[in-house]
């Protein structure tokens, strides 16, 4: 799924908390600047115990589920984009409709990605200071 974000010219970045509290499986930047949220379900049980994807919408321009070639797809909402993906391939089985975000919201999540995803970089480059850095938070 990363690797077809990525094919499409798009950056994703994953586990990314959102304000109200949720956490995106993927959220990524298209090259328009819009953002794409992607949610993984791993099968059946896993959607239907599940609807806090609902709760995703407010928070980008377009809305993907992403499912391996078992998922049973009549399921899935008709609105919401399908990603359909077997090992490291995946295939684009319905795009998304798009909602467009406000342009006030769209700019500080791009802002929230960006340094999320800085800080990741910078942690994975000095994961002893990142480790110092976790240490001196809990302490505070």
């Amino acid at each position: 799924m990363l690797r077809w974000c990525l094919a499409e010219g798009w950056a994703p970045l994953v586990e990314v908390p959102l304000p109200d509290g949720r956490r995106a499986d993927v959220l990524a930047i298209r090259p328009d600047g819009g953002l794409v949220i992607l949610e993984v379900k791993s099968g059946a049980r896993d959607y239907l115990g599940d609807a806090k994807w609902r709760d995703y919408a407010a928070w980008c321009d377009a809305f993907l589920f992403a499912v391996d070639l078992d998922f049973p797809e009549a399921l899935l909402p008709a609105e919401a984009g399908l990603l359909v993906a077997a090992g490291h391939e995946a295939a684009l089985r319905r795009a998304p409709a798009e909602r467009p975000l406000a342009s006030a919201r769209r700019r500080a999540l791009t802002l929230r990605l960006a340094r999320l995803a800085a800080t990741r970089l910078a942690e994975a480059a000095d994961p002893e200071g990142a480790a110092e850095r976790r240490a001196a938070l809990r302490l505070a």
